[in-house]
Parts: structure tokens; sequence; C-alpha cells
């Protein structure tokens, strides 16, 4: 399997194209236009709590205020990291924590480990939600105040009417680990299976004795990679919490107090590896960039793989891939047995629909349903990814009656969607032939950047006849 990285950089966007076998397998866009918040840590000021829902609404400094889940918000304030940093903490699920770092460009899912040190204090009275972990509050206390100050990250972006959604849990991805200042417990990701693996890295996480405070996860491309390597990653990622840290303290919310790097730093950390065979860029300026970007973060084997396309036309016209970009935003997807999907995103869903078209078969028709379901469900998987489309999603495929059909068209879209870099989870499929799945969304899908709705038909897109 060969693996290609395409970087196209025009006024205003940068498009990075992934091709597995010549195939486009994932593409990435940023635009000048739409900033994402992703990632971004703010100082923010308490506007409102609202217990009924859970949450409190933070303003952040901008356009609307952002969403605070309750149960999210255990380590608030400022003025209380150093007091974090002294005590021991409770361990807290660090799945939900990478999966918020892991929108485009993705980071792999990861299962929290138990500490390897008993906590020496006392065993504390039986668990407690996250917004119930201070003993010494009565039931009805709530974790935040109005007016004061947190120090939040964003790990969805503003969607709709919504404003952003915050958490107090901050993360910092690095290439090889995770650092999380104020939670102190470690893991490893699952997709890491070998036993003397695991127990390689787990011994690497102890010996990180620099480390202040908080924990680490490590991450899929850590997999034989020294020790050396993977402690410049943990110290890089210390370092840079130390001047957030810093400058939280001195600026006054609501401010911006961190960014998070752009695209093209984001390749470097997350695309590229030893299986990449090239990386193709059309912008000089960045290429040098890039270059350097690559150099700090990947090391000096990996710039090697880096190249200037400095042809007339794009990266992406030269390699014949901007038809099949074109391709993302039409709604109908044909087969080459010549079936179609057809993809439908609504307010509250999307819908996915196999139809068998020009297909042909001397088979029966459940044969051919099958047939059809199983070249279909691939293609799903990965328009789902290109296309970056995230809530609630119904698949109809075409009805089977064998329960083995079914089976086997559930298992092939279930492993072509672990190369997913967002958390998804597929049910079975129902009575009525239809699978609901569900695909974390942490920003707007790739159509709705390059798209809006017609102001003279509001969206609907029909021609009316009289």
């Amino acid at each position: 399997m060969s693996k290609e990285i395409l970087i196209h950089v025009a006024e205003g966007e940068r498009r990075v194209a992934v091709l597995v076998d010549g195939k486009l397998d994932d593409f990435y866009i940023e635009l000048d236009r739409h900033q994402s918040m992703l990632g971004n840590i703010y100082k923010g000021k308490v506007e409102s709590i609202l217990p009924s829902i859970n949450g409190a609404f933070i303003n952040i400094g901008q356009e609307k205020n952002g969403f605070l889940y309750l149960t999210d918000a255990d380590n608030p304030f400022l003025n209380d990291i150093e007091k974090i940093e002294d005590e021991p903490a409770p361990p807290t699920v660090g799945q939900k924590l990478l999966n918020m770092f892991m929108p485009k460009p993705g980071a792999a899912a990861t299962e929290s480990e138990k500490p390897a040190q008993a906590n020496p204090t006392p065993p504390p009275p039986p668990p407690h939600p996250r917004h119930q972990q201070h003993p010494q509050k009565g039931k009805n206390d709530l974790p935040l105040k109005k007016d004061q100050e947190v120090l939040v990250q964003v790990v969805k972006d503003p969607f709709g009417t919504k404003g952003a959604r915050l958490t107090t849990h901050i993360s910092l991805a690095g290439r090889f680990v995770v650092y999380m200042p104020v939670d102190r417990h470690n893991g490893i990701s699952k997709k890491i299976e070998k036993p003397e693996e695991r127990h390689r890295l787990r011994d690497i996480l102890k010996s990180l004795n620099f480390v202040r405070s908080g924990g680490f996860i490590v991450r899929t491309a850590s997999v034989d990679i020294g020790e050396r390597e993977i402690t410049r990653d943990a110290k890089f990622l210390t370092a840079m919490w130390e001047r957030i840290r810093n400058l939280g303290k001195q600026k006054q919310a609501p401010a911006l107090i961190y960014k998070e790097y752009d695209l093209i730093w984001k390749v470097v950390r997350d695309l590229l590896k030893d299986e990449v065979e090239k990386l193709t860029i059309d912008s000089q300026e960045e290429y040098i960039k890039l270059r350097k970007f690559a150099e700090t973060l990947a090391g000096k084997e990996l710039v090697g793989k880096i190249q200037y396309h400095s042809a007339g036309q794009s990266v992406f016209e030269a390699r014949g891939i901007a038809r099949e970009l074109e391709k993302i935003y039409e709604p109908k997807i044909y087969l080459k047995s010549g079936a179609y999907v057809v993809i439908e995103p609504t307010e509250g869903l999307t819908v996915v629909d196999v139809n068998s078209g020009r297909f042909k078969t001397k088979g029966s028709p459940e044969d051919a349903a099958f047939a059809v379901n199983m070249e279909a469900a691939p293609e799903i998987a990965r328009q789902l990814r290109l296309r970056d489309l995230g809530g609630i999603i119904v698949i109809d495929f075409i009805d089977m009656n064998r329960e083995d059909h079914k089976r086997k068209v559930l298992h092939c879209l279930r492993d072509e969607l672990v190369k997913d870099h967002a958390k998804t989870e597929v049910n079975r499929i129902s009575q009525l032939g239809l699978v609901e799945m569900t695909r974390a969304r942490t920003g707007k899908a790739i159509e709705s950047l390059k798209f809006h709705s017609c102001p003279y038909c509001e969206g609907r897109g029909k021609v009316k006849i009289d």
C-alpha cells in the first residue's frame, strides 16, 4: 500500500489530500474566512449557569458564548492550578480528552489505564461524578459561580445557532503523546496491541520525572519510537503549557490564551509518518515552512520526503484529483458496478440511500442486493471521511433476507470506519433494513465551508413548476 500527501495552497485557503494507492482517501481544508476554534484555549468569564441543562455559558470574547457542561468543570479556576499540581487528582476518562483533537487532522482513539501506584491517602467515599468530586461541597453546590474566570478549551466549533463547546480538561497534542496538565493519569492508545510494546511505552511514561503535574496519553505514532523522541515531545508540550499558564494569569478575561496551529503544522504532526512515501506541496513559501516544522517535530529523517511542486498548474490538477474533489460536493456517487449511493444531509441527520442503478447480474435478487451493499459499504465510510459528516447518520441498504449477508455488510462497514479519525458508533441493521450510526462532529462539514444556501429558493434547490 502506497501513501502520499498532496498540499495545495491558494489565496485564502489550504487543501490537503491523502492518497492511498493513488486513490483519494482523505481530505482536509482550511479557509481564512472560516477560522476554526477547535483546540484554542481561552480565559473566559462565567456569564450564566443553568443547572436545569447541567451547563454554563462562558464569555470567551467571541460572537456567541461558549457552552460548558458542569460535569466538565471540575478543574475550572486559574487560581486552583498550583493546588492541582501539588495534590493527587482522581483519574478521569482519557478517551473523551483525546477525541477532541482528532477532528481534522485526526488522532488515534485511546483507552485510559489505571495508575501504576495506588493513592497513598486513605480511600475516599464511593466515587462521585466529576461535578461532585469535592466532598466538602453540599449536594446542591455548583462547581462554577457567576463572573468567575475559567480556563477552557474548545472541543467543538460553533454550529448553527450554537456557540463553541468547551471543557476545562485542557489537552495538548504532540506528535507522539497528548499532554493533559490537569488530569493526573497515563494511558496508551488501544490501537497499540502488542503487550511488550505497551509495557515499553508504559516504562517510558514512568521515566518522565520532569513533569510537574498532569499525565500523558501515548499516541499510535509512538510505536517503535525511541525514548529520546518521546521525551522530546513531552518536554515540548510541558513547556507549551507553562507559557499558556503564565499568559492565563496575566491576561484579563475574556481573552485568547493559545491558538491551535494551522493545517500545515497538523499535517506534519499527525499525517507525516514512516508509511508516507512523499509529501508534495505547490507553494514555495509554505514548502520552506513545512520543512522547518518537520525538522522540529518529526526529525531530519522525514524532511527528505517533502517535495516542492514547481509546475504552473496546482499539484491537485497535475495529479488529476481536482475532479475527484468536486465529486464530494455531489449528492450522488456512482460505483464501478453501475450502482450508486445518494447522500443527503438534513438539519437533524444525514440520510444515505443505496440503489442498484445499472447493476446487472444473473444471480438471485438476494445475491444482487448483497453484492451492491458490499460494494457500497466501504464507499459510504470513505465519503463520510471526505465530507466530514457528523451527527446521526441513517443508511438505507438494499433489503436483504439472509442474516449472514446482513452480518457481512455490517462487518465490512465497521472495518472501513476503523480508518476514520472521528469516533463512530454503529448499530445493527434494523428490521426495516436501516443502519443507524453516529459520527463525532467537531466542526462544520466540508460542504458548508464551500457553499451557502441559495437566497432565492432558501436552500430547497427545486424549480417550481407553476
